[in-house]
């Protein structure tokens, strides 16, 4: 399960050790402690990472299968999850250690800044592959924080970004040893600690505000 920690104006979010799948678990722990973050005062910022093979392999196909009845509810969920992310008032880095498909892909955009390894692991969308079709809420996400020549390579082909590679179409901003993955996201948080606050939480939402309009509507996020 996720666990947070903080480095002095750093917070540290580990997502896990495993797939890190969005369990209904694994997101209310998130969400708290993203509500521990929020509460702080003072300089602050947060960096994402995990640990393992995986950075985050994203929904949780197999609970979703077993509970079928609650689909539209738990898309909510994740959506919220993206929309929190988006928007939070401080500077966020996500930090993708390995493999990151998906939603987990997804919510590495939903942050300010991506470090990646260079060497190993992909950043995929694979819904294409696999018969899923984007949410309007997950392709505003997407659309909005990508090229559109991006964009659309990542959601029709499916491609399969090294860090090299997602360094070069702007999916990261960052590509670098294994070893220095969650040095660099912490370094780079920490130099934008001092904007934490409402002013920022306000330039996200205005800057974001069709992206999260489509996040947050609840009558039929499915499309």
């Amino acid at each position: 399960m996720p666990t947070l920690d903080r480095q002095d104006n750093v917070f540290v979010l580990d997502l896990g050790d495993g797939e890190n799948r969005f369990h209904p678990d694994w997101l209310a722990a998130v969400d708290g402690a993203l509500d521990e973050v929020e509460k702080a005062e003072g300089p602050c910022a947060l960096v994402t990472a995990a640990t393992g093979k995986f950075y985050s392999n994203g929904l949780d196909l197999d609970w979703l299968l077993a509970h079928a009845d609650q689909h539209q509810d738990y898309v909510t969920s994740v959506h919220g999850l993206l929309a929190r992310m988006l928007s939070l008032p401080l500077v966020t880095v996500a930090a993708p250690q390995g493999h990151t498909f998906a939603a987990g892909a997804m919510f590495s955009l939903a942050h300010d800044v991506r470090v990646m390894r260079a060497d190993r692991g992909f950043w995929c969308l694979p819904e294409a592959d696999i018969n899923i079709p984007f949410t309007p809420g997950m392709s505003a996400l997407i659309q909005a924080r990508l090229s559109p020549r991006t964009a659309h390579e990542a959601m029709v082909t499916a491609r399969r970004y090294g860090g090299h590679d997602a360094l070069a179409a702007g999916i990261v901003d960052h590509a670098v040893a294994e070893d220095a993955v969650r040095s660099t996201a912490v370094e780079l948080a920490a130099a934008q600690a001092g904007k934490a606050g409402d002013s920022l939480g306000t330039i996200k939402a205005r800057m974001y505000a069709p992206v999260l309009a489509a996040l947050r509507a609840k009558d039929n996020p499915l499309g």
